[in-house]
């Protein structure tokens, strides 16, 4: 159940920098974020997680990243605050119960809007998820590291974290044979394309509009909460996340590669894999939104997107999406 400014208030008493602060929702997707205003020490964001989703050792293996990203490299990300007792994760307890919450420091900044000029953003993204990636492949991970696997089991299955796509509002008799279609050729596909270490390793998993606050000239990447196992160009097709259908991607894509390419190196059957990794993204941001049907991000979204989803498969099984 999401819980109100006034029910976390309670969470506040666990940072010594919160004394006498003020709670103001500002983001409710699959947790819930929290604007923190005091009079002294400024403004910070609360991220209370939601019940169910991320383990205790799954969130601190999420700050451990963060933690040694934010020492060896010079990502702007954000920037997680110790409780009064040294942990970076916090219990408290409302009515409905214990949740888990971490404080960041607040970043100023805004979302990008969709249809606005993209195309330096998407440079940057590209460098970002290189960097984040080349750090991912040769960092020595605690012991007790434990993220979860974004794979086709994880997406397509019905059990998956995200919910079934086959229940998700907009899927229908009409267009059920060609996600069904769908389904079967991802798996086929990402089989072939395989799990090797130069494809498949940690990233950050939902690069999408949404985490990135732009301040001038600065984009800074927020919300690690679904960072895991996957391949690598998946992280493109997240950032492209709810406006696969929007005629600017191809440009979208080619700033991508090359932001990506002046740090990291891709093959040409990494490239070819970017369709595949496009549709599963939007597979499982299908499920998403009959998961979380409660929130306005998936309100705005839920709208014909089903078969906006059953456009691009047919694109898809035809050949590239974007010849």
């Amino acid at each position: 159940m999401p819980l109100t400014a006034r029910e976390v208030e309670p969470a506040l008493s666990c940072w010594s920098e919160l004394s006498g602060g003020t709670a103001r929702l500002i983001n409710h997707s699959e947790n819930q974020t929290f604007q923190i205003d005091t009079a002294s020490q400024g403004s910070y964001t609360l991220r209370v997680h939601r019940t169910g989703y991320q383990s205790r050792t799954s969130i601190d293996s999420e700050l451990a990243w963060l933690m040694a990203l934010r020492r060896d490299t010079t990502l702007p990300i954000p920037e997680p605050i110790a409780g009064v007792d040294g942990h970076l994760l916090q219990a408290f307890t409302t009515d409905k119960g214990q949740r888990l919450a971490v404080l960041f420091r607040h970043v100023p900044g805004r979302e990008p809007e969709p249809d606005s000029n993209l195309g330096e953003v998407f440079v940057t993204l590209g460098q970002y998820a290189a960097t984040l990636h080349n750090h991912a492949t040769t960092w020595q991970r605690p012991p007790a590291f434990q993220r979860q696997v974004w794979q086709a089991a994880t997406i397509l299955d019905s059990d998956g974290p995200w919910g079934d796509w086959r229940v998700a509002p907009g899927v229908n008799d009409t267009n059920r044979s060609v996600l069904d279609r769908l389904d079967k050729a991802l798996w086929r596909r990402l089989a072939e394309y395989g799990t090797g270490p130069d494809r498949f390793g940690l990233i950050h998993a939902d690069m999408r509009l949404g985490n990135l606050l732009v301040n001038g000239n600065r984009v800074t990447l927020i919300d690690f909460d679904d960072c895991g196992f996957c391949w690598f160009t998946y992280d493109f097709a997240a950032a492209i996340s709810f406006h696969e259908t929007n005629p600017a991607i191809p440009a979208l894509k080619a700033a991508w590669l090359e932001g990506y390419g002046s740090a990291r190196s891709l093959r040409d059957e990494d490239v070819a894999a970017i369709d595949s990794m496009v549709m599963l993204r939007r597979m499982a941001l299908l499920a998403w939104i009959g998961s979380h049907a409660e929130t306005r991000l998936a309100q705005q979204h839920m709208q014909g997107f089903a078969d906006g989803t059953a456009h691009l498969a047919e694109r898809y099984l035809r050949g590239p999406i974007w010849p």
